[in-house]
């Protein structure tokens, strides 16, 4: 295996901000960062280009015995937003696998939002580019699904923007956004943790404090 391309989600958020931070993204902007490891890397983003940091509260359905391989996922829009991979079927996920996985996925959506929003409105997006921000993309379902919630919000630009994920997964979402920025397409891809040295679970405490320091005016 080679070498990991980033130390930590911090390292490939700096330069991944750098990048955007030469693009005309336009005004009003806002940043969504999916939860949890998003999170980390839309703070640095947002803090770098001077926008407010919101989420994008998404969750993946994994495939029966194989949690990591994503074969739909659900999207907080107010109500429920439904994606289901094409090759959901081919893994033994049937209708009644995915309705059950999908309702617990939006309990976990409704809990997080509880536990990270505290109540707190939603930065507006109608009219506004989103900057909408992640770790890395593996399959692309769950951003798939965010991409699609987005339409509804009357967003006026998209601009995706990951530090890894593999060629062809960009290829196919890049119908979905305006704009994608990536910073490396490594072949060979297995998994987004595999390039980075340093790849701990991000948890909510962690996810709350980053929310409340992006609140919080740059000195």
């Amino acid at each position: 295996m080679s070498a990991p391309l980033f130390a930590n989600r911090l390292q490939a958020a700096k330069v991944l901000a750098e990048r955007l931070a030469r693009l005309p993204l336009g005004q009003p902007c806002v940043v969504l960062a999916l939860p949890r490891g998003g999170v980390p890397i839309g703070a640095v983003v947002a803090r770098r280009l001077g926008v407010p940091l919101d989420l994008l509260l998404v969750r993946k359905i994994g495939a029966p015995g194989q949690p990591e391989l994503a074969v739909g996922a659900v999207v907080d829009g107010g109500e429920p937003v439904l994606v289901i991979d094409e090759r959901a079927a081919s893994t033994g996920a049937d209708a009644a696998y995915i309705e059950q996985q999908g309702a617990e996925a939006w309990k976990e959506i409704l809990r997080r939002r509880a536990r990270y929003l505290s109540g707190r409105a939603p930065v507006p997006l109608k009219g506004a580019t989103v900057v909408l921000v992640d770790d890395g993309i593996a399959t692309g379902t769950t951003m798939r699904a965010a991409l699609q919630a987005l339409r509804r919000h009357g967003v006026a630009h998209t601009v995706l923007a990951v530090p890894v994920a593999p060629h062809d997964t960009l290829m196919r979402l890049a119908g979905q956004a305006d704009r994608v920025v990536c910073l490396a397409e490594p072949p060979g891809f297995r998994s987004v943790g595999e390039h980075y040295a340093e790849f701990p679970q991000v948890d909510d405490d962690e996810v709350v404090a980053a929310l409340r320091a992006a609140a919080r005016p740059v000195p």
